[in-house]
């Protein structure tokens, strides 16, 4: 894909990105996708993957309490559990406010790893990274934000997350869906935004303005950023070979932290990957 060479001429010392299709195949690769960068909260989804497969496995339910008092591992993976941004101290009543939350992804990781007898990060590569052939993938640290990973392992990942065979179909419908809906709250790096729609452990597009993908990404478009210059979107409306397909997923990872660089660059990359799939083969 042309439009993925557009990373050539983003401000930053590496760049790697790679587009996967809703049926698994790879649209187009380009930079050094076999190298391993910092997540950060790009590492979200992959724990939040691990949770729901301990949901499948009768490890936990997503309904019981976890967190603060009247907290629940929904509110958690939804930033709805009321936990501040980096710290444990409760600043809403859960479901009341979105305030996004490292320091809940981190309860949630002491949670599921009380439940199931293994340490979060083992358990991360049991559940997901193992069987989806992950090998150059780990958990380094918080749940929230200390993942490192390739371009070539995050396209395993956006596959299986189009096509699943970890968890039921059902599951993955859920977590791309919108949780409380109608609350407000800040999208790190892209302000205050009404309302700021979260499904379980994935950010979720639908109208936020100014936001980091494209403006033509569909309203279902799904995923998060990092805080280290990465983003995995996946947008199930994105039509392909020349409307022959629908749904496909984007990886781009970086060595330089996000800031006013990736608000300008991401967007327009974004909007030339989805054009470009929506050409005639």
């Amino acid at each position: 894909m042309q439009s993925l060479a557009m990373i050539e001429n983003w401000p930053v010392p590496t760049a790697a990105a790679a587009v996967v299709r809703a049926d698994g195949t790879t649209a187009g690769a380009h930079g050094p996708t076999g190298r391993r960068f910092p997540l950060a909260s790009v590492t979200k989804p992959l724990a939040a993957y691990a949770v729901l497969v301990a949901y499948e496995e009768g490890a936990v339910e997503l309904d019981e309490p976890a967190g603060p008092e009247g907290s629940t591992v929904r509110h958690l993976l939804a930033h709805t559990s009321g936990l501040a941004f980096d710290e444990h101290r409760v600043m809403a009543a859960p479901g009341a406010r979105r305030i996004y939350s490292n320091a809940g992804f981190e309860v949630l990781g002491d949670h599921v790893a009380r439940a199931t007898d293994i340490p979060f990060a083992e358990y991360l590569r049991q559940a997901v990274l193992e069987p989806l052939g992950m090998k150059d993938t780990a958990l380094e640290g918080s749940p929230a934000k200390d993942g490192v990973s390739t371009v070539d392992d995050l396209v395993r990942f956006a596959a299986e997350v189009q096509a699943p065979r970890l968890l039921d179909p059902r599951t993955v419908l859920e977590a791309m869906s919108v949780v409380h809906p109608g609350l407000t709250g800040i999208l790190p790096g892209y302000g205050h935004q009404r309302p700021n729609d979260w499904g379980l452990g994935f950010e979720i597009r639908g109208a936020k303005s100014p936001h980091w993908t494209g403006a033509s990404s569909s309203p279902r478009t799904f995923g998060h950023f990092g805080q280290s210059g990465t983003f995995l979107w996946i947008d199930p409306d994105a039509g392909w070979a020349g409307g022959n397909g629908t749904g496909a997923a984007c990886v781009a990872l970086t060595d330089r932290a996000f800031g006013p660089w990736a608000t300008e660059a991401w967007p327009p990359f974004t909007d030339a990957v989805l054009a470009e799939l929506r050409a005639p083969a």
